[in-house]
């Protein structure tokens, strides 16, 4: 997970980094090796702007990156935002 958890926090676009980092650093454990090789995937993608367009859903996400992975980070973004915010953010 050091790999991935890296270049999850380092991305170099910090509204990607405050979704992915925490994802992986909550849910990766979690996730089996066919999520993982997703994830890598996905963290391999060079645009990071277009990432997390996929990731808020402003841009079409590419079929070979609509996957459960995706799901999984959707989700855990709404839910980490809706936390964000009750505690005062934004």
């Amino acid at each position: 997970m050091g790999r991935i958890a890296f270049r999850a926090w380092r991305r170099g676009f910090r509204e990607a980094d405050l979704v992915l980092g925490p994802f992986v650093d909550r849910v990766g454990p979690s996730l089996t090796e066919a999520e993982l090789d997703s994830l890598e995937a996905l963290l391999a993608q060079d645009d990071d702007h277009q990432l997390y367009a996929w990731i808020i859903g402003t841009e079409p996400t590419p079929a070979t990156h609509e996957t459960s992975v995706m799901a999984k980070i959707r989700t855990f973004m709404a839910d980490h935002v809706a936390a964000a915010v009750a505690e005062g953010a934004g």
